[in-house]
């Protein structure tokens, strides 16, 4: 029988959207305030889903416990109160969007929990605005 199991957690981090090589006046042109030399932060909500076969013999699909622990690892350590576009090597060269942001949690996640799952990643950058990746 095969079922989704979810576990949310957050995180807060600055950045700034950019496209090194444009001028200032076109970067705020495509990315608006988020263009802002300065940074700015959000208070990120993340949902990461866990999809496969629930175990007969324990009942469970993953330990809770486990993804918890993954994800505090895999995202909240090296993401939370941070300046993503300066502290986490990922992005030193890629645009930390919150598709992008998505995209790297995924990785992270799929990295670390076994293979026989299917991993689903929602990123919420504020309450409205947010991005499901499943790779």
């Amino acid at each position: 029988m095969s079922l989704t199991v979810y576990r949310k957690a957050h995180f807060n981090a600055a950045h700034r959207l950019y496209k090194e090589g444009w001028t200032d006046d076109k970067n705020k042109q495509v990315f608006g305030k988020c263009s802002n030399p300065n940074y700015h932060g959000h208070n990120y909500e993340l949902e990461v889903g866990v999809t496969g076969d629930v175990d007969p013999e324990t009942g469970f699909l993953i330990d809770l416990k486990i993804l918890k622990d993954v994800i505090y690892k895999e995202v909240e350590i090296p993401f939370d109160h941070k300046n993503l576009n300066l502290e986490v090597p990922a992005f030193k060269n890629l645009n930390p969007t919150v598709e992008n942001i998505a995209i790297e949690i995924y990785n992270r996640m799929s990295k670390s929990l076994d293979s026989r799952f299917a991993i689903t990643v929602k990123l919420y950058e504020t309450p409205r605005n947010f991005v499901v990746y499943t790779g």
